[in-house]
């Protein structure tokens, strides 16, 4: 059985973004939405996301919701999203950071579906 720990270090943020990315990208119903993205590019900027959320790095600038605004996504998309995550998360780890990070996760895509008018 794998040891899961609590994310504690950058490292561990990156394995979570990189994996969970990883199952987006071959996701039959977010793939698609998502075939734009340059993910040499996109990737660092989650890494500097979470790290912030969770570790208080203050590494991220920017404005998440302006990035999905315009994208053709509903309700069911906001829900594959978090499901991969939550399942990457248990899959890699466990402690109150991984917590956190669900919670938070879990808020942010209700708030985005809030401000896009989704329900």
């Amino acid at each position: 059985m794998k040891v899961r720990n609590d994310i504690t270090t950058r490292e561990d943020i990156e394995l979570l973004v990189n994996h969970f990315y990883a199952c987006v990208q071959s996701d039959a119903l977010l793939s698609p939405q998502f075939s734009h993205v340059d993910w040499p590019k996109h990737l660092p900027i989650m890494y500097n996301f979470w790290s912030s959320m969770i570790l208080g790095e203050q590494s991220y600038q920017g404005n998440p919701f302006q990035k999905h605004i315009n994208l053709a996504i509903g309700s069911e998309h906001f829900g594959q999203w978090l499901r991969l995550f939550v399942n990457t998360v248990d899959e890699n780890f466990q402690g109150e950071r991984a917590e956190e990070i669900k919670t938070r996760a879990q808020h942010i895509a209700q708030l985005f579906q809030h401000k896009m008018g989704l329900h």
